[in-house]
Formats: C-alpha cells, structure tokens, sequence
C-alpha cells in the first residue's frame, strides 16, 4: 500500500513536470518554423496544460476503467470552477471578458448538460444500460475542433500583440525536451492509473471515487497554479477563462477521444457526479449573469469552497448523509 501511494505522488510529479516539458518543447519547435504566438498559445499552450487529464484518460480507456474515465473528466471539472475559483476569488475579485460571458460560460454548461445527455441512454431511450458510445465521442470532438477553430479566429482578430515567452533553443534541445515531456506523461500516466486501481481495491473505495477526489485533483493542479499566477500578475480575466476552457476541453475532447477509444459504460452511481458538474457549471453562469460587473467577489468563492468540500464529505461518507 505504501509503494503503491509513493508511486502514485511519483506518477503526478512526472505527469505535471512531462506536460510542462511537452509545451517548453513543443513551443520552442514551433517558433523555429515561425509559427505565429497566437497559434502557439491557443493550440499548444493551452491543450498542453489538459496534457494530464488527457493522457491518464486515454490509458484508462485503453484499459477499459469507465469509471476512472468519466471520473477524472468530472472531477476535473468540478474541482476547477468549485475549489480552483473558489481559492482564487480569495486572493481577488475576478473579472471576464464580455466574450467569456456570452459564449465559453454557456459553453462549458453545454458540454455539463451534454455529458448528461450522452449518458442517460436508460432514461432518454429506454435502453438497458447507460453508454457514452463511439458516435458520441465523435459528436464531441467535433465540438472541440469548432471550439478550438473558433478561439483561433477570435485571438487573431482581437490579439494580434500577443506575445507567449518561449525559451530559445537549439532544435536537438527542442526535440528532446518534447521527447521527454511526452515519456514523462506516459509514465507518470500510467503509474497513476496503476497504483490508483490497487488503492482503490486495497481500501475497498470505488474507482470512481478515487478519480473524483485523488486524480482528478492532481491532474488539475497546472489550473489551479496557472489561475493563481494570472491574479498576481493582475491578469483576473485569465482566471477564470483558464478555468472555462479547460473544461471545454475536458468535455469535447478529452472525453469526446475517450469514448471515440472505448465507449464509456456509464454507472448509476456517476449521475451524482454528472449533476454536481452541472450544478457547478450553472451556479458559475448564474454568478456571472447576475453580476452587473462580470466579476465573482470574495463570497462567491465561499460558496464554491463549501459545495466542494460538502461534496467530498458526501462521497467519502456517504452513509452519513442518508436521510
């Protein structure tokens, strides 16, 4: 049990350090080739920061661990508005851009919503069991590739000054950095999956479980820092539009790719998860389109913090709660 905790803290440092790795080196090829910062930032920037939760899901796709899939995407997602919002809103009011009000917070409650959709084929279609099929993924990832276009055009539009700090390198340097940044992933990504199973088995807790609260967690720490490091550099409206994004991407792509590797069978016992996602991503919306200044303030943080951690205490003891 020891060895399997040690590999698993082993497995997130390697998971963290091999995407960051990834993007130095991914950056530094990409400005060789002169490839605008734009396109830099927005592509591989931006899809190296959900480098983690992509490659743990795509191993446990190709193990066939439903439930760590879909419990890593949601706990993803629920972590970064409930805990990653809600500790930053404590260092600062955060503030969004018009564009992130109207369209990527609707966005991200649309793929919420779709996740629900996609997985309630007992009640939607009669069906006899709950999937996450091929044909959704596809639907999915489509949806991430409009998203992605969509980014790409706003940016060049409206930041056409956009600069992203890249470290100039020679191309061998380049390749290796990359070369190690995606060895860095694999196994780190495959040592969490790994020692996250034999946890769960040796403890008796559901996988689910050990997604939503364990992995999920870990696998969102470069949110957590990249948002706490936008409000001390006093950009606040990236706080938030980093938060959003990566869950664009974790619904559309990440889960889109997985279902697209293995149809993800969908318990009963993940609609809990699927509603919280929602709920977080509706009180988000809410907040926002109430507020005349586009801001969340200090006790809305408050209120994510506590949803989250009443959450926590609601899956780990569950019997507690039962009226």
């Amino acid at each position: 049990m020891i060895v399997d905790i040690f590999l698993l803290a082993i497995g997130f440092t390697l998971l963290i350090a091999g995407a960051g790795k990834l993007i130095d080196g991914s950056s530094a090829i990409a400005r060789k080739f002169n490839i605008p910062d734009i396109v830099i930032g927005l592509t591989i920037v931006s899809l190296g920061t959900s480098a983690p939760e992509m490659v743990v899901n795509i191993l446990a796709s190709v193990k066939n661990e439903p439930a760590m899939v879909l419990g890593n995407v949601l706990g993803s997602n629920i972590f970064n508005v409930l805990m990653v919002l809600g500790i930053t809103t404590l260092f600062g009011k955060l503030k969004v851009k018009r564009n992130t009000t109207r369209l990527e917070i609707p966005l991200s409650l649309l793929g919420a919503l779709l996740v629900f959709v996609t997985a309630s084929d007992v009640l939607l279609d009669k069906q006899s069991f709950n999937i996450i099929s091929r044909i959704d993924g596809i639907v999915l990832l489509s949806l991430a590739i409009i998203f992605l276009v969509y980014n790409l055009e706003l940016a060049k539009k409206e930041n056409d000054d956009v600069t992203v700090k890249i470290k100039e390198r020679p191309i061998l340097i380049s390749v290796l950095w990359l070369l190690a940044g995606l060895a860095g992933l694999i196994i780190g990504g495959k040592l969490i999956v790994e020692s996250a199973t034999a946890i769960s088995r040796a403890f008796g807790i559901s996988e689910r479980i050990i997604a939503i609260t364990v992995i999920s967690v870990g696998t969102s720490l470069p949110e957590l820092a990249t948002s706490l490091m936008a409000v001390k550099k006093g950009k606040v409206d990236l706080a938030i539009g980093n938060v959003v994004g990566s869950n664009i991407i974790n619904v559309f792509l990440i889960l889109g790719l997985s279902a697209l590797i293995h149809p993800i069978n969908v318990a009963i016992n993940s609609f809990p998860d699927i509603y919280m996602n929602i709920a977080a991503s509706l009180l988000l919306f809410l907040f926002l389109l109430f507020s005349k200044k586009r801001e969340l303030g200090r006790w809305q943080g408050i209120i994510f913090l506590a949803i989250y951690i009443g959450y926590i205490c609601f899956l780990l003891f569950p019997h507690n709660f039962k009226l």
